[in-house]
């Protein structure tokens, strides 16, 4: 296989695989690939175009997405692919930090579907009588992290919460079963857990999970966000007071950052509305 067929096959994949270790396995080097880089970009090389990207981020205060960005790059006399400027976006960690509105995709047969219990009554008189759960994407140079966790409306803590790389229905289940062996007797007789339309939340393995609990599926209803406000409300402070002031270089350091947060939020970080942490007021209530 010629070396220009093996930078090809690095590209197209770049996004899932570590560059290392694809220029590893395919017997290439590193400087070799990014040579191939910088020829096929005219000359230039993605450093450069990096510099020009954080540089529209910073006149836009970080909201640009990669169409905008394209533009603005054009303004300036600078014509590259938008595919290739989003790409350089990502590896580099120059997203938009603004949270993008979530379109809703149906990505397998909605087996069950369950009643908007919850109604956007966000408050619980003891714990684990309400909980609240969804998926976040947490973009890393590596690609993208996958993070699932359950929020326990009572006292805004998180209950469990479970990292992948891979959306898959398992990530969820996982997370109901850390919650469940966490919480083991002090779970109400009455748990509802509200999510949205998910094609985890609405597979038949989730309602064997749940029915087994003894858990009652709540869901938000379809393409609406404000059903489950709060679970988006935990993702928007973790991203926010966390992910946005670091660069991810890789799946590990978001894990680490992940865990001592959510570590931080539970036990130390003070709620405007009740003046202490979550875990205080589950301990003493």
């Amino acid at each position: 296989m010629k070396a220009k067929v093996k930078y090809e096959v690095i590209q197209r994949h770049e996004k899932e695989y570590p560059i290392t270790v694809m220029c590893q396995i395919l017997g290439v080097s590193r400087s070799g690939y990014y040579d191939y880089l910088k020829r096929a970009n005219g000359g230039e090389g993605y450093a450069e175009l990096a510099e020009q990207i954080r540089q529209c981020q910073e006149r836009s205060r970080h909201t640009y997405g990669y169409r905008r960005g394209h533009q603005w790059l054009k303004q300036q006399g600078v014509y590259r692919n938008p595919k290739t400027i989003l790409r350089i976006m990502q590896k580099y960690g120059l997203l938009s930090e603004i949270r993008r509105r979530r379109k809703w995709v149906q990505m397998g047969q909605q087996v069950h579907k369950y009643q908007n219990l919850l109604d956007r009554n966000f408050n619980a008189d003891r714990p684990n009588r309400k909980w609240v759960t969804d998926i976040s994407y947490i973009h890393t140079q590596e690609g993208v992290l996958y993070l699932s966790m359950i929020r326990d409306l009572y006292d805004n803590s998180i209950v469990a919460y479970k990292t992948a790389t891979k959306q898959t229905v398992n990530l969820v289940l996982d997370t109901i079963r850390l919650a469940m062996k966490k919480e083991k007797k002090r779970v109400a007789a009455e748990l509802q857990l509200h999510s949205d339309q998910g094609f985890q939340y609405t597979s038949q393995a989730y309602y064997n999970l749940t029915q087994s609990y003894g858990i009652t599926p709540s869901m938000s209803r379809r393409g609406n966000c404000y059903d489950n406000a709060m679970a988006e409300n935990f993702f928007s402070i973790l991203k926010t007071e966390c992910i946005y002031r670091h660069k991810l270089t890789s799946f590990r350091l978001a894990r680490s950052l992940i865990d001592s947060y959510i570590t931080f939020y539970n036990a130390e970080r003070i709620q405007a509305k009740t003046g202490a942490p979550p875990l205080s007021l589950r301990h003493s209530g």
